[in-house]
């Protein structure tokens, strides 16, 4: 029953997906990578939320907030005033400029080596990092639930082999023959359920607690473990909760503002209007965020009295043990889904960032957009298949959420700087984008990969030769022998804005940057794009304030 529930949702995802995108033109460049141009409010809402809300981050943060308490709900809260900037600084400006890809404003802004230089650095990190971390949290979560191992008659690792497969195929046969419009459809649909099914689960799971009553359920919880409702983190959280006021909203500005994966979705747009609106849809529904991918976390701490081994397995664990049998099959489907989403998003970005930036520029300028089309599905295949290897590797990788976030940080920050350089002023050359990408990536590998383990190395060495034992104790002086990964991106954020300013004061550009108005589409914003705007980020405080 279970898996013909799976089998039957996942169908009727793509059979409607298919009757949507069967008229869509993609054969040109606009139709493949953009839907044409004609997304809508909704659609480009849905499709942001499930891009961005996948097992890495379902499973991920569910484990933190199991093992941190509330805290990490920042993630979730802060990205609501990210998708707000993004629709009211950056968005404006991609559409007059008709952009395709982030990294065409670079070429526009600065000259086509620094488009090239963050087109390659985009795809390193979708190949060697997210790709595989989406490809094998969800095939974590899909072996889990229908015990794959077992099922098959397998081995856990050959089970996690054959997950990885199925969901990087299948994923791939969206992206890569469908278009971003046939993801962005099923992406909608997925949402919807993934809403539905996301808050059955911390219902259930009260109602578990409080003996069928779920407000009696919320109360025991808050009660026992009070120290799990707290909004603002400490010292050895995953997020210390000042770091809200240094590189956590870069983080969130670099993934909602300029990462190619997100905001292509607002890039096919069909006007600005349409766009904003989208933009602060996913936003609103973003400060709800914590339910889903929060709240389960702390009751799971409660039902198995915070003793699991890896924090990771908490979420798959909760709901196999609170959701109806009948429901699990439907669950797991959109579950898919949204595993799907995050796979095929990042893919037909790749296949867009190459199709449009490397092979249009470097390897056949004469070729026309079906052409581009081609040469784009073919390297989409290739990353699919590199990728797939890659996913079962990173098996031993640690927190699969944290890793992700931390790793991220080698491209982010210098990419963001750029971008945000490049917007900024007018004067500011080429060369500097180039510094300023190349000492950004060389800074940030020196400090988290030689600094930051010889720092808090010594200092447990230190504390093992003072008798020092204590648990509580040791994760403090861990988290004080170094500065925390977002304050690292902050301080060089800084200092590459420095470099880059220094250069354009020291060599400027001979004419003044203005940027052109394709007119592809109508850039008349939405009247009330600031007063939601608004709205929406005095509701982020609240929230904060309420749990304080």
């Amino acid at each position: 029953m279970q898996i013909l529930s799976f089998i039957g949702f996942t169908i009727l995802v793509a059979v409607i997906a298919y009757i949507a995108t069967r008229k869509t033109n993609e054969n040109s460049s606009d139709g493949y990578f953009l839907g044409g141009r004609s997304l809508t409010a909704g659609v480009i809402a849905g499709s942001l939320l499930l891009t961005n809300l996948s097992t890495e981050q379902i499973v991920g943060l569910n484990g933190a907030a199991f093992e941190s308490g509330l805290s990490v709900m920042v993630w979730e809260t802060l990205a609501a005033v990210a998708m707000i900037v993004t629709a009211v600084f950056l968005l404006p400006r991609y559409l007059r400029g008709g952009l395709t890809t982030v990294p065409q404003f670079l070429e526009k802004r600065f000259d086509v080596t620094t488009k090239t230089l963050t087109s390659g650095l985009f795809l390193t990190g979708y190949v060697v990092v997210l790709l595989p971390v989406i490809l094998y949290s969800g095939a974590l979560a899909i072996s889990g639930m229908f015990n794959v191992s077992e099922l098959l008659g397998v081995t856990h690792t050959q089970a996690i082999w054959i997950c990885v497969w199925g969901i990087g195929i299948i994923g791939s046969i969206y992206a890569i023959f469908g278009g971003l419009k046939a993801v962005a459809v099923s992406d909608s649909i997925n949402a919807i359920g993934l809403l539905v099914g996301g808050i059955l689960i911390p219902i259930f799971g009260l109602m578990a607690i409080g003996d069928g009553s779920m407000m009696d359920g919320l109360t025991i919880l808050t009660t026992e473990h009070p120290e799990k409702f707290k909004s603002m983190g400490g010292p050895t959280d995953p997020v210390p909760f000042y770091t809200i006021f240094t590189g956590m909203m870069l983080v969130q500005l670099f993934y909602w503002g300029t990462n190619q994966q997100i905001i292509q979705r607002a890039l096919g747009a069909k006007n600005l209007k349409e766009g904003q609106k989208g933009l602060l849809l996913a936003s609103f529904i973003k400060i709800l965020g914590p339910i889903i991918v929060v709240l389960p976390g702390l009751i799971a701490f409660h039902l198995f009295n915070g003793s699991l081994e890896n924090p990771d397995d908490a979420y798959p664990m909760l709901v196999n043990k609170v959701l109806p049998a009948p429901l699990v099959g439907f669950f797991a489907a959109v579950l898919f889904g949204a595993i799907l989403s995050s796979f095929n998003s990042v893919l037909n970005s790749s296949v867009t960032l190459f199709g449009i930036d490397i092979y249009k520029q470097h390897i056949n300028k004469e070729a026309d957009e079906k052409t581009v089309v081609k040469y784009g599905k073919t390297f989409g295949i290739i990353l699919a298949i590199a990728a797939m290897f890659i996913a079962p590797m990173i098996a031993n990788a640690g927190s699969l959420f944290a890793y992700l976030q931390e790793i991220n940080g080698i491209y982010s920050i210098p990419i963001l700087t750029i971008i945000v350089v490049g917007f900024l002023t007018k004067r500011v050359p080429a060369i500097s984008a180039k510094v300023g990408l190349f000492s950004g990536c060389l800074l940030y590998i020196i400090s988290q990969f030689v600094l930051q383990p010889f720092f808090i190395n010594s200092a447990l060495e230190k504390a093992a030769a003072s008798g020092i034992v204590d648990e509580a104790a040791l994760a403090l002086i861990k988290a004080q022998a170094y500065p925390h990964f977002l304050d690292i991106m902050a301080l060089l954020f800084v200092l590459n804005v420095g470099i880059m300013l220094l250069i354009g004061k020291w060599k400027p550009r001979e004419k003044d940057y203005v940027q052109e108005y394709t007119k592809q589409v109508n850039i008349a914003p939405w009247k009330y794009v600031h007063q939601v705007g608004i709205a929406i980020c005095l509701l982020v405080l609240a929230v904060y304030i309420y749990f304080a």
